[in-house]
């Protein structure tokens, strides 16, 4: 009876484990509608790991039943531990990682980085990122400030003073929640503003000059006339003395983004911001 059971197949992996089943399950199933059982042990970063995969692999077998050790592991010598293990018990076992890796060493003629779990982190990452720009996106301009107590980093400025697509930098090169604000005389800041906590908020000017030439522009290509009060330069002097009155009420760093790259701008906030050690 214990002959016609399926075999067992432990898949081991230093992270999570899941490209060496998705491998394990892809072959399997060319054989027998793949009816196998997957016992996954994850996380094996120690030596004494690979000892109680080992005995458990033995258990199984002990019991009449076939093993197989699929494993992917980046560290050479628990690679070679499992390898010496696996072969003085009579084990079957497959390295999925180790040829792949001296392969592309070959390849690219560097040595591989040796960190377990990259792929998983990656994703992770990326998709942190993802949520990032999204959240970046809803919260631009203003559009939804029930949100601001989720946001990493609140951007302060009047229009055109680069808040949107510095907080689209940020968002999508660190993978932070930012939001950011207009500030305009005639409109109250909301008040949920004045109880975030200190250190997440940044405030962005521009010389009036530059306001003058970008609003200017921006009028011209909108078919309107550069006159127009939007690009006046009393307009934007009170625009920006209320940013100046803003940003001294929540007492936060200004950075003056005149004649600045998008990526430099974003790279002063971090710095303010005390987040370049950190960066995610």
């Amino acid at each position: 009876m214990k002959g016609d059971a399926p075999p067992v197949v432990f898949v081991v992996s230093d992270s999570l484990g899941e490209t060496a089943e998705l491998v394990t399950k892809a072959a399997a199933i060319q054989f027998n509608s793949g009816m196998v059982e997957v016992r996954r042990i994850h996380h094996v970063q120690e030596e004494t790991d690979v000892h109680r995969m080992i005995a458990k692999a033995r258990k199984v077998e002990s019991s009449g039943r076939r093993v197989l050790i699929v494993y992917t592991i980046i560290l050479p010598a628990l690679r070679n531990l499992i390898q010496r293990e696996a072969s003085r018990f009579g084990l079957a076992s497959v390295d999925i990682m180790g040829p792949m890796m001296n392969a592309f060493a070959q390849l690219t003629g560097k040595p591989p980085r040796l960190q377990p779990g990259l792929v998983y982190r990656m994703d992770k990452q990326y998709f942190a990122r993802v949520e990032a720009v999204e959240f970046a996106v809803k919260h631009d301009d203003g559009k939804d400030t029930s949100g601001l107590r989720e946001a990493d980093l609140v951007l302060l400025g009047i229009s055109r003073s680069s808040k949107t697509p510095v907080s689209l930098f940020l968002a999508h090169a660190r993978g932070l929640k930012v939001a950011n604000l207009p500030l305009v005389p005639e409109i109250k800041p909301p008040e949920i503003l004045f109880r975030l906590e200190r250190g997440r908020t940044v405030g962005l000017t521009v010389s009036p000059e530059q306001l003058y030439r970008i609003r200017a522009a921006r009028l011209q290509a909108m078919g309107l006339g550069a006159d127009a009060n939007y690009a006046s330069m009393e307009r934007i002097m009170a625009e920006l003395n209320y940013a100046e009155d803003v940003f001294r009420r929540l007492r936060c760093p200004v950075i003056d983004a005149t004649d600045r790259a998008i990526e430099e701008t974003a790279n002063q906030v971090l710095e303010v911001m005390g987040w370049r050690a950190k960066q995610r």
